[in-house]
Protein backbone atom coordinates (compact mmCIF):
# COMPACT_ATOMS: atom_id res chain seq x y z
CA UNK A 1 0.00 0.00 0.00
CA UNK A 2 2.05 2.99 -1.55
CA UNK A 3 -0.79 4.48 -2.45
CA UNK A 4 -2.63 6.82 0.30
CA UNK A 5 -5.66 7.32 0.08
CA UNK A 6 -7.90 10.95 0.86
CA UNK A 7 -8.49 11.48 4.49
CA UNK A 8 -5.48 9.30 6.26
CA UNK A 9 -2.85 12.21 6.38
CA UNK A 10 -3.53 15.87 7.69
CA UNK A 11 -3.42 18.81 5.10
CA UNK A 12 0.25 19.88 5.49
CA UNK A 13 1.20 16.64 4.64
CA UNK A 14 -0.52 16.31 1.50
CA UNK A 15 -0.22 19.77 0.98
CA UNK A 16 3.23 19.81 0.88
CA UNK A 17 3.02 16.62 -1.56
CA UNK A 18 1.56 18.68 -3.97
CA UNK A 19 3.95 21.38 -3.83
CA UNK A 20 7.32 19.28 -4.10
CA UNK A 21 5.30 17.60 -6.83
CA UNK A 22 5.15 20.75 -8.97
CA UNK A 23 8.39 21.65 -8.55
CA UNK A 24 10.62 18.57 -10.01
CA UNK A 25 7.49 18.03 -12.17
CA UNK A 26 8.17 21.53 -13.82
CA UNK A 27 11.80 20.83 -13.85
CA UNK A 28 11.60 17.81 -15.32
CA UNK A 29 9.66 18.86 -18.00
CA UNK A 30 11.60 21.46 -18.82
CA UNK A 31 14.39 18.89 -19.71
CA UNK A 32 12.18 16.59 -21.62
CA UNK A 33 12.85 16.51 -25.60
CA UNK A 34 10.80 14.99 -28.19
CA UNK A 35 12.82 12.10 -28.35
CA UNK A 36 12.22 10.99 -25.05
CA UNK A 37 8.54 10.44 -25.70
CA UNK A 38 8.52 6.92 -26.81
CA UNK A 39 10.74 5.41 -23.76
CA UNK A 40 8.84 7.46 -21.13
CA UNK A 41 6.31 5.69 -22.64
CA UNK A 42 7.17 2.55 -22.47
CA UNK A 43 8.24 2.64 -19.16
CA UNK A 44 5.26 4.51 -17.74
CA UNK A 45 2.85 1.73 -19.37
CA UNK A 46 5.58 -0.64 -17.28
CA UNK A 47 5.02 1.04 -14.32
CA UNK A 48 1.03 1.34 -14.43
CA UNK A 49 0.56 -2.15 -14.96
CA UNK A 50 3.04 -4.01 -12.55
CA UNK A 51 1.65 -1.59 -9.70
CA UNK A 52 -2.32 -3.35 -10.87
CA UNK A 53 -1.09 -6.29 -9.53
CA UNK A 54 -2.05 -6.42 -6.07
CA UNK A 55 -1.93 -9.35 -3.59
CA UNK A 56 -4.47 -8.44 -0.13
CA UNK A 57 -2.58 -8.81 2.94
CA UNK A 58 -4.83 -8.14 5.86
CA UNK A 59 -6.33 -4.29 5.47
CA UNK A 60 -3.55 -3.63 3.37
CA UNK A 61 -1.86 -4.99 -0.15
CA UNK A 62 1.29 -5.77 -1.63
CA UNK A 63 2.40 -4.85 -5.15
CA UNK A 64 5.73 -3.89 -7.38
CA UNK A 65 6.44 -0.64 -7.61
CA UNK A 66 9.27 -0.43 -10.39
CA UNK A 67 10.34 2.70 -9.09
CA UNK A 68 14.24 2.29 -8.65
CA UNK A 69 14.01 0.77 -12.65
CA UNK A 70 12.09 3.88 -13.78
CA UNK A 71 14.83 5.85 -11.91
CA UNK A 72 17.99 3.94 -13.80
CA UNK A 73 16.09 4.16 -17.44
CA UNK A 74 14.55 7.49 -17.12
CA UNK A 75 16.66 9.60 -14.72
CA UNK A 76 14.49 13.20 -14.33
CA UNK A 77 11.73 12.14 -16.53
CA UNK A 78 11.19 9.35 -14.02
CA UNK A 79 9.46 11.71 -12.22
CA UNK A 80 6.66 12.65 -14.92
CA UNK A 81 6.68 8.74 -15.36
CA UNK A 82 5.58 7.75 -11.90
CA UNK A 83 3.03 10.72 -11.64
CA UNK A 84 1.33 10.02 -14.79
CA UNK A 85 1.02 6.10 -13.96
CA UNK A 86 -0.19 7.00 -10.42
CA UNK A 87 -2.67 9.72 -11.75
CA UNK A 88 -4.01 6.82 -14.21
CA UNK A 89 -4.33 4.66 -11.38
CA UNK A 90 -6.22 6.96 -9.10
CA UNK A 91 -9.12 7.85 -11.78
CA UNK A 92 -9.62 4.50 -13.65
CA UNK A 93 -9.00 2.22 -10.37
CA UNK A 94 -9.27 3.85 -7.71
CA UNK A 95 -5.71 3.37 -5.92
CA UNK A 96 -4.74 6.07 -3.45
CA UNK A 97 -6.98 9.53 -3.41
CA UNK A 98 -7.25 12.52 -5.39
CA UNK A 99 -5.82 14.99 -2.62
CA UNK A 100 -2.80 12.21 -2.20
CA UNK A 101 -1.77 12.09 -5.92
CA UNK A 102 0.94 14.89 -4.81
CA UNK A 103 2.88 13.02 -1.66
CA UNK A 104 2.13 9.41 -3.58
CA UNK A 105 4.37 10.81 -6.35
CA UNK A 106 6.82 12.32 -3.73
CA UNK A 107 6.90 8.41 -1.99
CA UNK A 108 7.85 6.96 -5.35
CA UNK A 109 9.52 9.49 -7.43
CA UNK A 110 12.10 10.87 -4.84
CA UNK A 111 13.53 7.19 -3.99
CA UNK A 112 13.28 6.97 -8.20
CA UNK A 113 15.67 9.88 -8.81
CA UNK A 114 18.04 8.69 -6.02
CA UNK A 115 18.28 5.39 -7.51
CA UNK A 116 19.25 7.12 -10.38
CA UNK A 117 22.41 8.80 -8.73
CA UNK A 118 23.15 5.74 -7.13
CA UNK A 119 22.78 4.14 -10.51
CA UNK A 120 25.03 6.85 -12.22
CA UNK A 121 27.80 7.15 -9.53
CA UNK A 122 28.32 3.91 -9.86
CA UNK A 123 28.56 3.45 -13.90
CA UNK A 124 29.16 6.63 -14.94
CA UNK A 125 26.89 5.78 -17.40
CA UNK A 126 30.14 4.36 -19.57
CA UNK A 127 28.03 1.46 -20.33
CA UNK A 128 28.85 -0.73 -22.70
CA UNK A 129 28.48 -5.10 -23.14
CA UNK A 130 31.47 -5.59 -21.70
CA UNK A 131 30.55 -3.28 -18.49
CA UNK A 132 27.39 -5.31 -18.06
CA UNK A 133 28.23 -6.75 -14.81
CA UNK A 134 28.74 -3.78 -13.12
CA UNK A 135 26.40 -2.18 -14.88
CA UNK A 136 24.20 -5.36 -13.39
CA UNK A 137 25.21 -5.07 -10.43
CA UNK A 138 24.44 -0.99 -9.34
CA UNK A 139 20.71 -1.61 -11.35
CA UNK A 140 20.01 -4.02 -8.73
CA UNK A 141 21.55 -1.90 -5.58
CA UNK A 142 19.45 1.10 -7.21
CA UNK A 143 16.48 -0.99 -7.79
CA UNK A 144 16.43 -2.40 -3.92
CA UNK A 145 17.37 0.93 -2.46
CA UNK A 146 14.33 2.62 -4.00
CA UNK A 147 11.92 0.48 -2.51
CA UNK A 148 13.30 0.56 0.71
CA UNK A 149 13.56 4.38 0.52
CA UNK A 150 9.42 4.55 -0.77
CA UNK A 151 8.58 2.30 2.36
CA UNK A 152 10.31 4.59 4.58
CA UNK A 153 8.40 7.66 3.22
CA UNK A 154 5.53 6.24 3.52
CA UNK A 155 6.15 5.20 7.04
CA UNK A 156 7.09 8.44 8.21
CA UNK A 157 4.21 9.96 6.83
CA UNK A 158 1.88 7.57 8.87
CA UNK A 159 3.58 7.55 12.16
CA UNK A 160 3.58 11.39 11.80
CA UNK A 161 0.09 11.37 11.46
CA UNK A 162 -1.01 9.22 14.42
CA UNK A 163 0.23 6.37 16.54
CA UNK A 164 -3.13 4.35 15.39
CA UNK A 165 -1.19 3.89 12.25
CA UNK A 166 2.00 1.90 13.65
CA UNK A 167 0.20 -1.54 13.32
CA UNK A 168 -0.67 -0.70 9.89
CA UNK A 169 2.89 1.03 9.32
CA UNK A 170 4.50 -2.85 10.35
CA UNK A 171 2.20 -4.69 8.32
CA UNK A 172 3.12 -2.93 5.49
CA UNK A 173 6.74 -2.59 5.37
CA UNK A 174 7.03 -6.04 6.64
CA UNK A 175 4.94 -7.87 3.75
CA UNK A 176 7.11 -5.37 0.74
CA UNK A 177 10.31 -6.80 2.38
CA UNK A 178 10.25 -9.80 -0.21
CA UNK A 179 9.29 -6.87 -2.93
CA UNK A 180 12.78 -5.37 -2.13
CA UNK A 181 14.54 -8.51 -2.95
CA UNK A 182 12.53 -9.36 -6.40
CA UNK A 183 12.79 -5.63 -7.91
CA UNK A 184 16.54 -5.56 -6.97
CA UNK A 185 16.95 -9.01 -9.18
CA UNK A 186 14.50 -7.66 -11.83
CA UNK A 187 16.09 -4.41 -12.05
CA UNK A 188 19.72 -5.53 -12.37
CA UNK A 189 18.64 -8.61 -14.99
CA UNK A 190 16.84 -6.10 -17.30
CA UNK A 191 20.03 -3.44 -17.09
CA UNK A 192 22.50 -6.12 -17.01
CA UNK A 193 19.79 -7.25 -21.14
CA UNK A 194 19.69 -3.59 -22.01
CA UNK A 195 23.64 -3.28 -21.52
CA UNK A 196 24.51 -6.09 -23.87
CA UNK A 197 21.95 -5.58 -26.44
CA UNK A 198 21.51 -1.34 -26.33
CA UNK A 199 23.87 0.63 -23.94
CA UNK A 200 23.25 3.75 -25.93
CA UNK A 201 19.98 3.83 -23.95
CA UNK A 202 21.42 4.65 -20.85
CA UNK A 203 23.36 7.75 -22.34
CA UNK A 204 19.83 9.49 -22.83
CA UNK A 205 18.65 10.63 -19.66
Amino acid sequence: MVHISDGVLAEWLWGGGWAVTAIILAYALSKMKTEDVPRLSVITAAVFVASLIHISVGPTSVHFILNGFAGVMLGILAYPCIFVALVLQCFLFGFGGITTIGINTVNMGVPALIAYLIFRTGTGLNIRPETKNRASLFGAIAGGVAVVLALLFLAAELLTTGEEFLETTVLVVSTHIPIIAVEAIFTGVIVGFIATVEPELFGKK
